[in-house]
C-alpha cells in the first residue's frame, strides 16, 4: 500500500520543519505555503509543494484532496497590514472547512498554552475560538497547546540572549519576575504533533518541557551560559514594553507586544498538567551557549518581509 498523505501548513518555517521532519520518514508529505525565491525548500523532493491561498476555496479543497491528517500550524504572532488576529481566525476556520469538505481524517492544530474565550490577550483569545471551531467542526481532531518553543532557529530565546549580550542593562517586567516559563523543544513539540496525528481519539495535550523557571531565573540562566554581564533590573510592565518599542525601531522589527508581555506576567507560558517533553533546556542551552544571541532575529524579516504567509514559528513569542 502506498504512504499516506499529510499535509502540513509552512512546512519551510521554523518549527513546521521539525514535523515535517518526522512525517517524512513514513508518509507522503505536501505542504501548503506560499512560494517565494527566497524560502529555501530543505527537504527537496521528499515533500509536495501546493500553494496557501485562504481566497480560494476550491483550490484549498483541491490541495487537501486525499490527506489522510492535516498540521496547521498557521497563525501570526502580531497585527501587521491587513494580517490580523480577526484575519487568521477566519482563514483558519475556512481552511478547516476545506479540510471537511475535502474528506481529510484529522486535523492536528497548533494551538497555544492556555487560551480561554475571555482571555483579554487577542492571541490567546483567538486560539480558543480556532479550538472551539475545529471541536465542532465533526472532524477528528488533535490540539497540542505549546508553552514556549525553543531551537536553534527560535526567536525568544535568541534575542534575550542578544540583549543580553549587546547591552549593560536587561529590564524584567514588574517588580518580582517569579511569573513562570516551562520551554518545550521543538522536536519534543513535533513528536506530539506527529504521534497524535496517528491517534483516532480527540485530544487536548499540552507540549511542556520538564523543567519550570521564573522568567527571572530563566534570564539569569542565560546571562551565565553566554557570559553576559548585563546588569538585570525591574522595571514597570509599561516601561518594558516602551523600551522593547524604541529597540524594535533601531533593529527595524516588533521585539515584544503588549500583549506578549501581559500574557508573561498573568503566568500563561506554563502548562498546569504533567510536562509532556523530554528535552532540558537547561541541557540545551549548555550545548548551544557559544551561538546563542550572537546575532539578532528578526521577525519581521522572517515571515513578512520575504513576502511569506506569516506562520507561527516560536509558538509563541
Amino acid at each position: 500500500m502506498s504512504a499516506p498523505l499529510n499535509v502540513v501548513t509552512g512546512a519551510f518555517g521554523y518549527t513546521e520543519k521539525y514535523i515535517t521532519r518526522e512525517l517524512v520518514r513514513g508518509a507522503r508529505v505536501r505542504t501548503l505555503t506560499r512560494p517565494h525565491p527566497d524560502r529555501l525548500n530543505p527537504f527537496g523532493a521528499q515533500i509536495e509543494v501546493a500553494p496557501l491561498d485562504f481566497a480560494n476555496f476550491d483550490e484549498l479543497v483541491r490541495n487537501l484532496t486525499g490527506a489522510s491528517t492535516l498540521y496547521n500550524t498557521y497563525w501570526v504572532r502580531f497585527p501587521h497590514g491587513r494580517d490580523t488576529f480577526d484575519s487568521a481566525v477566519e482563514n483558519t476556520k475556512t481552511l478547516i472547512r476545506a479540510a471537511r469538505q475535502a474528506g481529510v481524517r484529522r486535523v492536528v492544530q497548533i494551538s497555544v498554552s492556555n487560551p480561554a474565550l475571555d482571555s483579554p490577550y487577542a492571541y490567546f483569545r483567538g486560539k480558543a475560538q480556532l479550538e472551539k471551531a475545529l471541536a465542532e467542526s465533526g472532524l477528528s481532531y488533535a490540539i497540542i497547546r505549546p508553552t514556549v518553543i525553543y531551537g536553534p532557529e527560535d526567536i525568544l530565546i535568541n534575542n534575550i540572549a542578544w540583549r543580553l549580550r549587546r547591552f549593560p542593562v536587561f529590564a524584567i517586567p514588574g517588580s518580582g519576575g517569579g511569573y513562570r516559563i516551562q520551554p518545550v523543544s521543538a522536536e519534543d513539540n513535533a513528536t506530539l504533533a506527529v504521534d497524535a496525528g496517528e491517534r483516532q481519539d480527540n485530544l487536548l495535550v499540552d507540549a511542556a518541557g520538564p523543567e519550570i523557571y521564573s522568567y527571572e531565573a530563566l534570564v539569569h540562566l542565560i546571562a551565565r551560559a553566554v557570559g553576559a554581564r548585563a546588569r538585570v533590573i525591574h522595571l514597570p510592565s509599561r516601561l518594558v514594553w516602551a523600551l522593547a518599542w524604541a529597540l524594535g525601531k533601531t533593529v527595524n522589527d516588533v521585539l515584544l507586544t503588549r500583549e506578549e508581555i501581559g500574557a508573561l506576567v498573568d503566568d500563561l507560558l506554563v502548562s498546569h498538567h504533567p510536562p509532556t517533553g523530554k528535552d532540558r533546556f537547561s541541557e540545551w542551552l549548555q550545548r548551544n551557549a557559544s551561538t546563542v544571541g550572537t546575532h539578532y532575529a528578526s521577525e519581521l524579516d522572517r515571515h513578512f518581509r520575504e513576502g511569506t504567509q506569516p506562520f507561527i514559528t516560536l509558538a509563541h513569542f
